[in-house]
């Protein structure tokens, strides 16, 4: 490992430096980077994946919204290899980049899922993302119906790209270590064909509805919305809970109620 002295974590922006050289290789192994890729790296920090990967890629662009620690990427990286964009990334267009990108980094775990939704609305442009998150919410993206953690977040996530859990990265491989395990997940848009809803705002709204009351019924969480005759036709029993719908059974319902 490496214990070189680090600056102190911000814990207002839930900073965590990965600082194992194990686990640092084992990342840009998954992420598999080519020399040809257009790449964006959210939050490098001190530069713990950014070293690595512009010894395979021909040119970097990273978001940073610490000042400090861009001031120090400045002062490592000379600017032809490494593109800086000074910015929140929950604010930031992943959009001006292309068609073909991909998306790398370690989340601040305090704006995960946010950020998550944010770049599924850029889905259309990714080739594919490679995230170290909180285990849990890992978890969650890959999680099953019917499961405990299975939510809003898994049916979102898993209607616009296949999802894949690679391995969990522990406490130890930070500074200073946080206080859960962390996780590499892998995210692949969907085709658009294989994208199993017609309208975007139609099925977060079903989808939100059905988890607000986690506890409650479908008749319940979607009254107002859905009724009986229509339960019936799609043969979806109205005393289920959301959790255990799948993500065809949502698109189903999310497409019988959205315009032709």
């Amino acid at each position: 490992m490496n214990f070189a002295p680090l600056p102190k974590a911000k814990k207002s922006l839930g900073q965590h430096f990965l600082v194992d050289n194990h686990y640092i290789a084992r990342i840009v192994a998954a992420i598999r980077p080519e020399a040809g890729d257009t790449m964006v790296e959210i939050g490098p920090g001190l530069g713990a994946l950014t070293r690595p990967l512009l010894d395979k890629l021909a040119h970097l662009h990273v978001v940073e919204f610490d000042r400090d620690m861009v001031a120090r990427l400045r002062e490592e990286f000379p600017g032809e290899r490494l593109t800086i964009h000074q910015a929140d990334a929950l604010d930031f267009d992943f959009t001006q980049f292309g068609d073909d990108l991909r998306v790398v980094g370690n989340l601040p775990y305090n704006i995960s899922s946010p950020l998550l939704f944010h770049l599924a609305d850029s889905a259309a442009q990714i080739r594919d993302m490679c995230f170290m998150l909180q285990k849990e919410v890992v978890d969650r993206m890959a999680a099953a119906p019917d499961t405990a953690d299975y939510g809003r977040l898994s049916v979102m996530l898993q209607a616009r790209f296949r999802v894949e859990k690679k391995f969990v990265v522990p406490p130890g491989a930070f500074r200073p270590p946080p206080k859960v395990d962390s996780a590499i997940v892998r995210l692949i848009p969907l085709p658009p064909e294989a994208v199993p809803y017609r309208d975007a705002r139609v099925f977060a709204d079903v989808v939100g509805r059905a988890f607000g009351q986690r506890r409650k019924t479908l008749r319940n969480t979607l009254k107002g919305l859905v009724d009986a005759a229509l339960f019936e036709e799609l043969g979806i029993d109205p005393i289920r809970r959301g959790e255990t719908l799948s993500v065809d059974e949502f698109a189903r319902l999310a497409n019988r109620l959205s315009p032709p």
